[in-house]
């Protein structure tokens, strides 16, 4: 039986279960690079940083965000997964880094990510079956 933050870590790397269907290459591994295309949207991401059993960064190295003024607002921004054990389960607290109330995109994006993350992550973590995009 894997451990919950090992089980966890794994679920997250699997972008196309929780986050965009149509992810390409693979993003289990350090400098894994790999682009999620939504329409005319899309997002290329790099793993940058994965610490076993605690932490994976991902870097936004290009974007298009059609609905805003600046469509490459994400571009080097960082999304952040911190895992910690407590008792027999795991906490993911997520932070994607510039991402705040000041910038243009914060209201869609927060609503987005509660659906990516808390939503289909989390049912994705603990029912076997998230809901991509």
């Amino acid at each position: 039986m894997i451990p919950p933050v090992e089980e966890a870590i794994k679920k997250i790397s699997q972008v196309n279960l929780w986050w965009v269907k149509d992810c390409s290459r693979n993003t289990e591994k350090l400098n894994d690079k790999f682009h999620l295309p939504m329409g005319r949207t899309f997002v290329d991401l790099q793993v940058t940083e994965l610490v076993p059993k605690k932490k994976v960064i991902w870097k936004v190295t290009d974007c298009l965000l059609p609905w805003l003024k600046d469509t490459n607002e994400w571009k080097d921004t960082e999304i952040v997964f911190e895992l910690s054990e407590k008792g027999n389960s795991t906490q993911i607290d997520f932070t994607h880094i510039v991402l705040v109330p000041e910038v243009e995109y914060f209201d869609v994006c927060e609503v987005g990510w509660y659906g990516h993350v808390t939503n289909s992550l989390v049912s994705l973590i603990n029912d076997g079956k998230g809901n991509p995009q």
